[in-house]
């Protein structure tokens, strides 16, 4: 599989670390979790810049943040772009857990 299909998911480091002690993560966004928002947003190598800055342009936290590089073909649940309204730019969704061994790279963020 070629970089250019996998998909990125950006967050703190203590979140990925927590996940791969329980096996899969279930963080849909910063401060929102799977269950409370149904899948996880995720991104394309493009789409992750202004991705970063929406969510944590104006983050100062202690945190490293990293990008969890996923092979979407690898979770058992279905990835999905979608729109956030009509017309607009598709986004990944992820309707489920990403098991940790769907994740093939952790980058830092700059």
């Amino acid at each position: 599989m070629s970089e250019h299909t996998y998909i990125l998911h950006l967050t703190e480091r203590s979140l990925w670390e927590a996940a791969r002690r329980r096996g899969a993560y279930e963080m849909s966004t910063r401060g929102r979790t799977l269950a409370e928002e149904g899948f996880i947003h995720c991104s394309t190598r493009a789409q992750l810049p202004r991705v970063a800055a929406f969510l944590y342009g104006s983050y100062d936290g202690p945190e490293e943040l990293v990008v969890l590089v996923v092979d979407p073909t690898r979770p058992d649940v279905p990835v999905t772009y979608e729109a956030p309204e009509p017309g607009g730019e598709a986004f990944p969704h992820v309707y489920g857990p990403i098991p940790v061994d769907a994740v093939v790279d952790v980058e830092p963020w700059p």
